[in-house]
């Protein structure tokens, strides 16, 4: 019987490949490895790079695509460079150019001070070409058939903005924020605030979460692991996702509660809402959720012995 993998896999993702180039070169190499890797299980990631981008994706294998929500929650680090005097319909060098305007002379403390407007809680309006839907569809497909795409803007929160290096035209910077913001509606914003337009020239993820771009392996390094039978060691456990959650250990007793779907004692306190029961082994049971009245813990998603 083929082995089955569960876990979380640090990727660098390649410039030019999307999040989906990515997962499918995963699901091959466990497909075509070695004799105990074949029919290995599903495969997806957690949080889009788009293809100009590079750095941490992290790809859920088995089990792991069920916690992918809680892999997507973290904060996010970018550096990004940028080229104003330009405008395209994609926000970034990939695309068509719709607008050109010279660069004002502008110093340091001019662009630092436009950058501050940018942090905290703030209202960001998704790319046109982007995966948010209207009525339904993807705002990508909707702009690759010339339809107006007209997305609402949505509450973002960028914790932290640093301006690393300015020659004019050219800029780069770090961003700490939350999920869901837009580096692309980063860049298309700054260039409108500052009156000639800016695109986003190059992305790297430096982190997710506690996922960091130093310990990502690169396809290509996978590759090379899984023939040599050493997938194991950058395949991260269920854990890993779970860091924000309190870790509840149960026994035997416990864990058949669980799988059959019914709630068990609190032995910890919970640090919020959710927690994760977990076994001796460390092998993690089910994702629990805490009801404050009975001191119990209810089962939210439960992952089966042997799964």
């Amino acid at each position: 019987m083929a082995a089955v993998y569960n876990g979380i896999l640090n990727v660098n993702k390649p410039r030019g490949w999307t999040s989906h180039d990515v997962v499918a070169r995963v699901r091959r190499l466990l497909r075509v490895g070695p004799p105990h890797l074949s029919g290995a299980s599903r495969v997806g990631h957690a949080g889009t790079l788009d293809p100009l981008a590079t750095g941490v994706l992290l790809v859920c294998v088995g089990q792991a695509t069920r916690l992918a929500e809680y892999l997507m929650a973290g904060e996010k680090t970018y550096r990004a460079a940028l080229e104003l005097g330009v405008e395209t319909d994609t926000y970034d060098v990939d695309g068509e150019v719709v607008a050109t305007a010279s660069v004002p002379p502008l110093e340091r403390q001019d662009l630092e001070r436009a950058l501050t407007v940018f942090t905290g809680e703030i209202l960001q309006t998704p790319p046109p070409y982007s995966a948010v839907k209207q009525e339904g569809v993807p705002a990508y497909r909707r702009a690759r058939r010339g339809e107006v795409v007209q997305l609402a803007p949505r509450r973002v929160v960028i914790h932290r903005v640093q301006l690393l290096e300015w020659r004019s035209p050219h800029l780069s910077i770090e961003v700490m924020c939350d999920p869901g913001t837009y580096i692309r509606s980063l860049s298309h914003d700054l260039g409108q605030a500052l009156g000639c337009g800016a695109v986003l020239a190059d992305l790297i993820r430096l982190r997710s979460g506690s996922f960091t771009l130093e310990t990502a392996i690169t396809p290509d390094e996978l590759a090379a692991a899984i023939e040599a039978g050493q997938l194991a060691q950058h395949l991260l456990p269920l854990e890993a996702a779970l860091g924000a959650l309190t870790q509840v250990p149960i026994d035997r007793d416990s864990r058949d509660r669980l799988v059959n779907g019914q709630p068990i004692s609190a032995p910890v306190a919970p640090k919020g809402p959710l927690g994760y029961a977990v076994e001796p082994d460390g092998s993690v049971r089910a994702i629990l959720v805490h009801d404050s009245e009975a001191g119990l813990w209810r089962p939210k998603k439960v992952f089966a012995p042997g799964q």
